[in-house]
């Protein structure tokens, strides 16, 4: 049995050489490349030299936040030591995607250019670069530096760096200038540091959602130390959702589904849910108080919280990883009373996200998705609020 996640099936994939292994290993890691070959830099055409140049990339982005997705031109820096340039192949379409787009959290940058689930091949790399060859497949998740010296950074939580990260899109480029550019594009230039890599024979299409999705809902399963027996439910059913469904079910825990479709009740139950109740059931509601041990909300929008705080143990917690606004309705006297814990949590470090990839194809575990073109953006954001869609869409940037 695995002594990390208690699961008897999981096989224990090698760990990801983080920046304290490297720094313990010392001189015998630093006479001998990690990979036979890597130590120079490598070039689409296989010669060794250091100077990759800037290019110019196709990319799909806004001009404003009334302004519809659309074809335009980016640029990409040059590979520096450190660098990984990446020819995108896929890139999964997150909910927030269509939020930043829109400047619901506040002003975005624009042009904008989303996209943090990035599946690509490796075209060039650095000097430095010791993790990647060209032809490697790597993942882009949601950010793409932090300042690597702060404690987060140090303990494998760059997401929390206190000196900020810097997100994959929309983010100021202390590297480049201006603000970075995400994955509806055709290439990009990623520090290596923040390039997972992607197992073979795994479902590209269907694992680029997992460099957000699954992260976002493997990292409280993992903190809250899911184990199998135990009884979580997820709220909501979407993009987020289906992942915790599945990560959950994993585990071995008793999944219940909260949903607010009545047609996404049977999916719940095919990806191994034991129930799925509609919100207003008020009667499954009632028999299912004081019941569970973990709840994860993964709905992208605020919702009346407290029926579900209702639903926990003593003890137990509920999780939020979706909606990013003030969550209405908490009653703290009922939730004093048997001390039952809100919280929250997004995306995860690095190694987390090493992690949950290898978890993910060791079971193969992958999102359900929609593969579109470039020219249907625009439709698949509209789709997305309509809820629309079972349960991710993905761009595939080859039919660019």
């Amino acid at each position: 049995m695995c002594k990390k996640c208690s699961d008897p099936t999981h096989v224990v994939s090698p760990p990801a050489i983080g920046r304290r292994g490297l720094l313990a290993a010392g001189a015998t890691l630093a006479a001998t490349p990690l990979f036979a070959g890597a130590a120079a830099a490598q070039t689409p055409d296989g010669t060794a030299g250091t100077n990759v140049a800037a290019t110019t990339a196709r990319a799909w982005g806004a001009a404003s936040k009334t302004s519809p997705i659309g074809p335009i031109e980016i640029k990409r820096r040059a590979v520096g030591p450190n660098d990984v340039q990446l020819q995108i192949l896929y890139c999964g379409i997150c909910h927030s995607d269509i939020h930043m787009v829109e400047s619901d959290w506040g002003p975005s940058p624009y042009p904008i250019v989303p996209g943090h689930e990035i599946i690509g091949r490796v075209t060039a790399v650095g000097a430095k670069v010791t993790k990647f060859r060209v032809g490697d497949i790597g993942g882009v998740g949601c950010m793409v530096n932090s300042c690597g010296r702060c404690v987060e950074c140090l303990n494998d939580r760059e997401h929390a760096c206190l000196n900020g990260m810097t997100l994959t899109y929309a983010s100021p480029d202390a590297q480049s200038g201006g603000f970075t550019f995400g994955g509806y594009s055709t290439s990009m230039v990623v520090t290596d540091h923040f390039v997972v890599r992607i197992p073979p024979g795994v479902n590209l299409a269907g694992m680029a959602p997992v460099l957000c999705a699954g992260i976002t809902t493997f990292s409280p399963l993992q903190h809250w130390k899911a184990v199998r027996g135990q009884k979580i439910g997820v709220i909501g059913l979407g993009g987020l959702g289906h992942m915790a469904v599945k990560l959950a079910v994993a585990k071995g825990a008793d999944v219940t589904v909260f949903t607010t479709s009545p047609g996404k009740r049977a999916d719940a139950v095919r990806m191994g849910a034991k129930e799925a109740v509609l919100w207003d059931d008020a009667e499954s509601m009632k028999r299912l108080a004081a019941s569970f041990d973990l709840i994860v909300a993964a709905t992208p929008q605020a919702f009346n919280v407290q029926p579900f705080m209702d639903l926990l143990k003593t003890d137990a917690t509920l999780v939020n990883v979706g909606a990013l606004e003030e969550l209405p309705g908490y009653n703290a006297m009922r939730n004093n009373t048997a001390r039952r814990n809100l919280s929250g949590s997004m995306i995860g470090g690095i190694a987390e996200t090493q992690e949950v990839v290898d978890y993910c194809a060791a079971r193969g575990i992958t999102a359900d998705i929609e593969l579109i073109r470039p020219d249907q953006i625009n439709e698949a954001f509209a789709r997305m609020k309509g809820k629309d869609i079972k349960f991710r869409f993905v761009i595939d940037m080859s039919a660019a």
